[in-house]
């Protein structure tokens, strides 16, 4: 009786077939995990983007430029306390660091810059004085920041926000306040044109012209006018 076997050709091309399939399937799973991770990436990427570009949107039109400029007065102040720490004069390495073109373009800016043309009024006065106080101002960024998330979106208020005049100011921007008036308050009085009245000075003028005058002519002339002068006070003069 012969046995009924299956024949080894046969069995081998099936195995075969069911391998490739099977290797096929893993291949498109595989690659429709790789597809739906690539999905999810693109979708967080264009959520973070559409975030960032809301936050840009909200902000000042000028805030790249400060921000610029903030970032390069922190690297001066960097800069500065290197300079201190080694012992050298920042100023001094700053101009050595200085090309020729360089020093030539700022003081070509530095003279068309804000020049002072002499009082013309007092509003132009004013606004050159506020020119010169936000100049000095050193913002904290940190501080800032801090602010900014504590405050969330009334941080740049609009026509329906509520939280107008809320601020509180801190105690250290409050001494620096009075530390700058302070300031300016010495140095108006040192360049004040009204001079205070001494009672025990001899009057020998007029008027204010007058004394003026005289005053010039006692600077250029009182040496040798002076025994005339005491002549003159005793009555012994001929």
């Amino acid at each position: 009786m012969a046995s009924c076997s299956k024949d080894p050709v046969a069995a081998t091309e099936e195995e075969s077939t069911e391998t490739a399939t099977s290797q096929k399937r893993e291949e498109r799973l595989r690659k429709f995990r790789e597809l739906h991770f690539k999905r999810n990436e693109a979708r967080k990427l264009n959520h973070q983007e559409v975030v960032e570009e809301d936050k840009r949107l909200k902000l000042p039109s000028n805030w790249e430029a400060k921000k610029s400029r903030l970032e390069w007065e922190l690297a001066e102040d960097e800069k500065k306390k290197e300079c201190v720490a080694r012992g050298e004069d920042y100023h001094r390495v700053k101009l050595l660091e200085i090309t020729a073109d360089e020093a030539e373009r700022w003081e070509r800016k530095k003279k068309k810059k804000n020049p002072d043309t002499g009082f013309a009024g007092y509003a132009e006065a004013q606004f050159r004085q506020y020119q010169r106080l936000t100049k000095q101002i050193r913002p904290d960024l940190q501080s800032y920041e801090k602010q900014r998330e504590e405050s969330g979106e009334d941080f740049y208020p609009t026509s329906n926000s509520l939280s107008y005049g809320s601020h509180v100011p801190t105690k250290d921007g409050i001494d620096r306040m009075v530390e700058d008036v302070e300031k300016q308050i010495e140095k108006r009085a040192k360049y004040s044109r009204r001079r205070a009245y001494n009672d025990d000075a001899d009057i020998d003028y007029i008027n204010e012209r007058n004394a003026k005058f005289n005053k010039k002519a006692e600077r250029f002339y009182g040496k040798y006018t002076a025994e005339i002068k005491q002549n003159l006070e005793r009555g012994t003069a001929v």
